[in-house]
């Protein structure tokens, strides 16, 4: 292996990881933040919830693209 092909490779390491926190920082900023949990109602807390659990989803279903984006 020559140099240029390590370097291509740990920047290509790199992007990846930037990608990626780039990727789930806008999931969350979309999601929105939330209020803390004692001044939320039931209602509230429900939806909370559910948005974590979609922008889990999301985050997943990125993950496996990237993945299959490779091949």
């Amino acid at each position: 292996m020559n140099g240029a092909r390590i370097v291509q490779m740990a920047m290509r390491m790199l992007m990846r990881r930037l990608v990626r926190r780039g990727v789930d920082a806008g999931i969350d900023r979309a999601f929105g933040a939330a209020k803390p949990e004692d001044e939320m109602t039931p209602d509230e807390r429900k939806r909370a919830r559910a948005g974590k659990q979609n922008a889990r989803r999301a985050r997943k279903a990125m993950r496996l693209g990237r993945r299959i984006g490779k091949f």
